[in-house]
């Protein structure tokens, strides 16, 4: 798991941008990390986006507790 997201960061976000600042490296690693973790689909959750798959997985536990 820790080497597939070390390869993504790598290809999508290192091998693709320029940084020219430690400041600069932050906001391109952060504009990359947000569309990673809540626009991006993953295999894992069956090639939803995180949010997606957060917003099923709270309906989901709504309509079981109920």
């Amino acid at each position: 798991m820790v080497e597939s997201f070390n390869g993504s960061f790598r290809d999508e976000c290192l091998n693709v941008n320029w940084f020219l600042s430690l400041d600069d490296a932050g906001e391109k690693i952060e504009a990359w990390r947000i569309e990673y973790n809540e626009w991006r689909p993953h295999s894992s959750v069956d090639n939803m986006t995180p949010r997606e798959f957060a917003r099923m997985f709270a309906a989901k536990k709504v309509r079981d507790a109920a």
